[in-house]
């Protein structure tokens, strides 16, 4: 099937849409980074392109001529009209009503759209009964179902995806979608080891929480390039570098953490990017500071095995954090030398199931804040496909 990618990103419907078969048409991008990210990845040559889709006139929808399907994560505008009950009318003014503009005349026999979770009960439910009202009006039959990227990587993630039929075309139903319909399912759970958070810190979101390495990460938001989710991995010893266990100080990713004893002090590695001179690697203490340090991996967590009994202990060496706090019970467990480690760019692009080669072809073009900010705005690239592997 011929599909056109609105509100494109960096193409994470157009690379599970691909997969699944299908071909790209045309694609609309306002944001110039993530544009040059789209084209670095993607064959767009003779393509269709549109940057700001409220510039793009009737005639010119007109002129791409036909598509089976328009896909589109769209902004979560909100609706301040809705629920007045006046469907496709209701949208006008929204980006949403830019999606039912396309499909109102190019007739696309699906649309294929994503959203947050929120919006299915944003202003009391009012946004979304508009949004199936102008749809209707417009001859489409939609169909909804809220699915959860950890089913396929360890991300929590819950997005809508709504499936939308033109009325007539003889389209099947998508949904519902079971986890046996699935391409994989790794059962990933939550695993929260730690926090760089202190105990008084107002609660202004999660990213201060520290990962298990082989656990459930937080979802990824466009914002986490200003301070990207931390994980960590397991170490012994980390300041005794001739310091061995049975021939390994460093364990692999996803391995159990060196078995706790009176002597050896346990610790998470931390892993820093080649940039100049610095070649990158493990290190015993934190690297030179950049002016870009920021985005990769300079915290550090010391002081023992905590426990309900212990008297003092630092959550963090951060700017403004308090390195004296009473510990609680729940902070039993917390190792000592906690050392922790940042996700890089391309860990983030991995939790959207893009592939390295993607990735690097768009790390040729932006930085790594850019990166991490199309990362945390994309989809889960696998969810794409299993959805768009059931349109015939």
């Amino acid at each position: 099937m011929k599909f056109l990618d609105l509100f494109a990103g960096i193409g994470g419907f157009r690379l599970g849409m691909e997969q699944a078969g299908h071909e790209c048409v045309g694609f609309c991008e306002i944001d110039k980074f993530a544009r040059k990210s789209y084209k670095a990845i993607h064959d767009t040559e003779g393509e269709v392109e549109m940057h700001d889709i409220t510039t793009v006139t009737d005639e010119f929808i007109r002129g791409i001529g036909s598509v089976d399907v328009i896909c589109g994560g769209f902004p979560c505008q909100a609706f301040s009209i809705a629920g007045k009950r006046r469907g496709f009318e209701d949208t006008r003014g929204t980006l949403f009503f830019e999606i039912a503009r396309f499909a109102s005349i190019l007739r696309p026999r699906y649309l294929f759209l994503e959203n947050v979770k929120g919006l299915l009960d944003h202003e009391g439910g009012a946004t979304f009964e508009t949004i199936l009202r102008a749809l209707d009006d417009i001859g489409y039959d939609v169909e909804w179902q809220v699915l959860n990227s950890k089913d396929y990587v360890p991300q929590n993630r819950e997005r809508v995806f709504i499936i939308g039929h033109l009325r007539g075309a003889g389209t099947r139903k998508i949904f519902p979608f079971r986890k046996s319909d699935m391409s994989f399912d790794r059962g990933y759970k939550i695993q929260i080891i730690g926090s760089t958070k202190p105990e008084e810190a107002t609660r202004s979101g999660q990213r201060d929480v520290v990962y298990s390495a082989n656990g459930l990460m937080g979802a990824l938001s466009a914002t986490d390039y200003k301070q990207p989710k931390q994980i960590a991995l397991p170490v012994l010893t980390p300041e005794r570098l001739e310091k061995r266990q049975n021939g390994r100080r460093f364990k692999n990713d996803g391995e159990e953490m060196f078995t706790l004893t009176a002597q050896d002090r346990h610790g998470v590695a931390i892993v820093q990017k080649p940039r100049g001179y610095n070649k990158g690697g493990e290190h015993e203490i934190s690297p030179t500071l950049s002016s870009h340090s920021w985005h990769e991996n300079n915290f550090l967590q010391i002081g023992g095995i905590y426990t309900n009994d212990s008297k003092e202990f630092n959550r963090g060496v951060m700017p403004g954090v308090s390195r004296s706090i009473k510990a609680q019970s729940h902070d039993a467990g917390v190792f000592d030398g906690v050392r922790i480690r940042k996700l890089i760019p391309r860990e983030c692009w991995r939790l959207q199931t893009f592939p390295d080669w993607a990735f690097d072809r768009a790390a040729e073009v932006n930085s790594d804040s850019q990166l991490y900010k199309q990362a945390g705005n994309s989809v889960t690239v696998a969810v794409i496909f299993d959805i768009g592997s059931r349109f015939v």
